[in-house]
């Protein structure tokens, strides 16, 4: 039997500073009973310590020092937590515009993004800027929780006018599935259980939600992707001539039998067989970690990506991307960096700053064409060989990339294939 990895949820929180997103993962934690009691014991000391009358969820989420002290999340806080129905990793995502490229560090995993709406102050730049990011991620889901519903006395109205009011900006961005939850994290409203204070909303509260969205569909199921990470040798008794390709599947289907192509060689073989761990299988999908065997004893190494015979990627050495700047100095002009795509590596260069978006009306810039750090920009990029690609659309693995600078070894920016 094939274990279905959709049991595994990754969310990321975003919101503007002082929405509550802290807040909100602390309730979660707490309110499910997924938090140690030492965990409770420390942070029930550090909130009598501040002079708070009960115990500051925020506190369970906001694990740097700085951030404890300034009572904002600045870095991304990665929180794992189970519940009968599913396992869940969240990203806490930094709410600030200078943590732009921290955000786009979270989300890009995710299958869900919870998008924080102060009910005081209703949709600003910062929504729309978090909003167009995970439009940009290509987040399936997003849902929107407007918070603090207990400061506007749990009005609906106030609630409609939010929800319309995002729905207007939103028709302009690609995003599949958006729903709405009216929730006061302080108090519990509508987290894991249903509001008594809010009995005009009948949906489902946020737990319910996250426990049941249906994710498995995200998966791209069709284009067979398989980048080969090492190949296996194991010398060892009952596997001597054994010669396994291990890596992780990043869409598509295989099974025993396949006609595939490896590339860039573009060899033809049959899949002989496939092993998850000591096991042999019949057939693996994504997102597994697998190994297989070839009828043929061809060449294949790290880098390479075994494909169906019958539908493959494109092979491009220049191409265009959305990246994300990360780097505190801006790009320098046909600099030499490494790219990072699958588990394939080549030199690249930046060739064209074709324009850059602004993020709060999103408009093109093409004037500037200078990346400064959280920048958002559709660039050229020539490789020194063609690499096996996806439309990030399409495949959200084999469509994305990192670059590196060779002289420092930082990540400088990562990006989204067109």
């Amino acid at each position: 039997m094939i274990i279905d990895n959709n049991q595994l949820l990754r969310f990321t929180t975003a919101g503007s500073v002082d929405d509550g997103k802290s807040t909100l993962i602390g309730r979660l934690l707490y309110d499910s009973k997924s938090i140690f009691e030492d965990q409770l014991e420390a942070i029930t000391t550090t909130s009598k310590r501040k002079g708070h009358a009960g115990v500051d969820l925020a506190l369970f989420t906001d694990g740097l020092r700085d951030e404890r002290e300034q009572g904002i999340t600045i870095d991304v806080a990665y929180r794992y937590f189970t519940t009968p129905k599913r396992k869940f990793i969240i990203a806490d995502t930094p709410g600030h515009i200078q943590y732009t490229r921290n955000m786009v560090t979270g989300a890009s995993t995710a299958n869900a993004a919870i998008v924080l709406i102060d009910a005081r102050h209703g949709v600003i730049e910062q929504t729309k800027r978090h909003a167009f990011i995970a439009s940009l991620l290509q987040i399936p889901h997003i849902i929107v929780c407007v918070n603090k519903m207990d400061l506007v006395e749990y009005s609906e109205t106030v609630f409609n006018d939010i929800v319309n009011q995002f729905e207007e900006f939103s028709s302009k961005l690609n995003i599949k599935d958006i729903r709405f939850i009216p929730i006061s994290a302080l108090d519990g409203d509508n987290v894991v259980n249903r509001s008594e204070n809010m009995d005009w909303y009948q949906d489902s509260p946020l737990l319910h939600l996250l426990e049941t969205l249906h994710i498995s569909s995200d998966i791209n199921k069709i284009d067979a992707r398989f980048a080969v990470q090492t190949v296996l040798r194991p010398q060892r008794e009952g596997f001597i001539d054994y010669r396994g390709y291990a890596g992780r599947i990043a869409g598509g289907i295989y099974r025993v039998g396949d006609s595939i192509t490896v590339l860039p060689s573009g060899f033809v073989s049959k899949i002989k067989s496939i092993n998850a761990g000591e096991k042999e299988i019949d057939e693996a999908f994504a997102p597994m970690s697998v190994s297989m065997t070839l009828e043929d004893d061809i060449d294949v190494g790290r880098g390479d990506m075994i494909v169906k015979t019958n539908n493959q990627p494109e092979m491009l050495q220049e191409f265009d991307v959305m990246i994300c700047w990360f780097n505190n100095g801006s790009a320098r002009p046909n600099a030499k960096y490494t790219i990072m795509h699958t588990t394939n590596e080549q030199k690249a260069i930046i060739k064209n700053v074709v324009y850059k978006i602004d993020i709060n009306s999103y408009h093109r810039i093409e004037t500037d064409k200078e990346l400064k750090m959280n920048d958002i920009a559709r660039v050229t990029i020539r490789c020194t060989q063609r690499l096996m690609t996806d439309s990030y659309r399409e495949n959200r693995i084999t469509g994305s990339i990192i670059l590196i600078d060779d002289a420092t070894n930082e990540t400088v920016a990562a990006g989204m294939l067109v």
